[in-house]
């Protein structure tokens, strides 16, 4: 079985981008043409992982192949920030793990004792700002997966996170990062011999699944960005008047190309000589979270 275990929906709020956030959605896809375009390219069971909302549920509930997920907004220790993929949650999960984003130790036990398959995106992006050796000591303590193949980022990126998955022992996950309709399915995890949701899920947090699929590019990044922008001059009666600065999207998708490849690199290198690994369960410190 397949699953696009990153997918974005017009639920995900306003872009992140200092400039854009004040106009311009994460997304403008409607969930139900998110399913369809999902199953169209050969997905057996349909996520959605929108930032720090589950609102597109309401639309895909009663599909049997569906089950919800979301992508958290969290605050490290260290004050920097990570995305989390959290998947097949409830409705109940979503305020547990909203009222827990900024505390991740304490999220992290929530999903452990919840049973949760989570996950770290994008791991070796720039996409979330800065990072520190601490931030990846606990990437490496508290989470069980990785997202070692991410459908928007280059394939140097990617590759650092499958090497570190490898090393850590860390369980690959795979997916889109979809914002626009074209990218759907581009990357996506696969579980040999499921045939339900529970064995697909079953066989992931077993270890057995296999991101596959694409690694995106700077010619891919800038078009997605293109989509996305063509939708401001219909969504305010103004954005029209902001088209001159797409011609500035081809050279802002260079700059963050270079700035990821630098930031994988860079981050390669200083985790070349880790060697501690885990396995699929909690940790001491994860324990002790628990069990306070």
């Amino acid at each position: 079985m397949r699953c696009d275990l990153h997918v974005h929906t017009d639920r995900s709020g306003m872009c992140t981008m200092p400039l854009a956030r004040r106009f311009c959605q994460e997304s403008y896809n409607d969930p139900m043409e998110v399913y369809w375009g999902l199953k169209q390219r050969g997905m057996d069971l349909v996520t959605v992982t929108d930032h720090d909302s589950i609102d597109a549920v309401e639309c895909l509930r009663h599909y049997p192949d569906f089950f919800l997920s979301e992508e958290v907004t969290c605050t490290l220790p260290s004050g920097t920030g990570v995305h989390v993929g959290v998947y097949d949650i409830t409705e109940r999960d979503h305020t547990e793990i909203q009222r827990r984003r900024a505390d991740v130790p304490s999220l992290a036990g929530y999903l452990w004792q919840r049973g949760l398959l989570f996950a770290v995106n994008h791991v070796f992006s720039a996409l979330t700002g800065r990072r520190t050796v601490a931030d990846f000591a606990l990437f490496q303590d508290f989470f069980p997966a990785l997202e070692t193949l991410n459908g928007q980022l280059l394939a140097a990126c990617n590759r650092e996170a499958e090497t570190l998955s490898t090393r850590w022992r860390k369980i690959p996950l795979g997916g889109s990062d979809s914002h626009t309709l074209a990218e759907l399915g581009r990357a996506f995890t696969e579980a040999p011999g499921a045939r339900t949701k529970h064995e697909f899920l079953a066989i992931v947090k077993a270890g057995r699944a296999r991101a596959r699929g694409r690694s995106g590019g700077y010619w891919q990044l800038t078009r997605a960005i293109w989509r996305i922008a063509l939708h401001v001059p219909g969504q305010h009666p103004w954005g029209s008047l902001l088209a001159p600065l797409a011609a500035l999207i081809p050279f802002a998708t260079l700059a963050s190309c270079l700035r990821d490849r630098w930031f994988a690199g860079t981050w390669g290198r200083r985790l070349g000589g880790e060697a501690r690994n885990l396995l699929w369960g909690p940790s001491s410190t994860i324990r002790a979270t628990i069990k306070n």
